[in-house]
């Protein structure tokens, strides 16, 4: 007779599965009449619960992407960086593949820092194409926000290695560009190729402005990203402003 598994070793298993394997897990062990045992069945079953819930989110995450499937690429396009005090505003353009349905993928805002790095790495795997657009304080500073996110974000376009067929923006209408749109409001938490562009926006500057923050450490940008707390303000008016700062947004707080 088979020796039973301990249940260490049933919990080592478990933690080792991936969200697949639990079916498995659940099969091999739900006969088992261990207490210790029969709660890690608990355990993976109400794991699968919330797997399916998150597949059926993804798959209507999936609907403008599945509704212009028709016409070729479709391409979702978002911004990060048009609050800050200071860095870039940085857009992201992200052409998946149609078929693509990776978990968890949502508006960057609703994701911690840890679960948006390894989204990145998995988008930057599976999409089709990923451009990346960046508009500088300085350039900011001569055109105004709002031109620059629309400049940044026409640069991501362009630095696709493929042209897409159709926009989904967030929110917005990008003048000078030739290619079909379509806007749609919170579409980072509409769209599965806006929340990924959101993702890798985000991500993308966040690690800039973390590498700004060990050059001008007095600043604290790797904790506020450029943004305005009130740590960041007491800094600019104890320093003056750093060469990335944006002086149409900080002039109320320097003479």
């Amino acid at each position: 007779m088979e020796e039973k598994k301990s249940i260490g070793e049933i919990r080592k298993e478990l933690q080792a599965a991936s969200e697949y394997e639990l079916p498995s897990f659940v099969e091999a062990y739900e006969e088992d009449t261990r207490v210790g045992v029969q709660k890690m069945v608990e355990q993976a079953k109400k794991s699968l619960k919330n797997l399916k819930k998150e597949q059926q989110r993804i798959e209507a995450l999936c609907a403008y992407e599945k509704q212009y499937a028709r016409l070729g690429y479709v391409c979702g396009i978002d911004e990060v960086g048009r609050g800050p005090l200071a860095g870039p505003v940085v857009a992201c353009a992200v052409i998946l593949p149609p078929d693509c349905r990776i978990l968890y993928i949502n508006d960057s805002k609703k994701l911690s820092a840890k679960k948006r790095e390894a989204l990145y790495d998995v988008i930057k795997t599976q999409a089709v194409s990923v451009g990346i657009g960046m508009v500088s304080p300085q350039r900011i500073d001569e055109i105004n926000i709002l031109q620059a996110t629309y400049e940044a974000m026409r640069e991501a376009i362009h630095n696709l290695s493929v042209t897409p067929d159709i926009l989904l923006n967030d929110a917005v209408t990008i003048p000078g560009v030739a290619i079909r749109q379509e806007p749609i409001v919170k579409g980072d938490a509409k769209s599965i190729s806006i929340g990924a562009a959101s993702i890798i926006a985000k991500v993308t500057r966040d690690r800039l402005m973390q590498e700004y923050d060990a050059i001008l450490p007095m600043y604290g940008f790797a904790s506020n990203k450029g943004y305005g707390s009130a740590e960041h303000i007491a800094a600019i008016q104890a320093h003056g402003p750093s060469p990335i700062h944006r002086r149409t947004f900080i002039k109320n707080f320097v003479s």
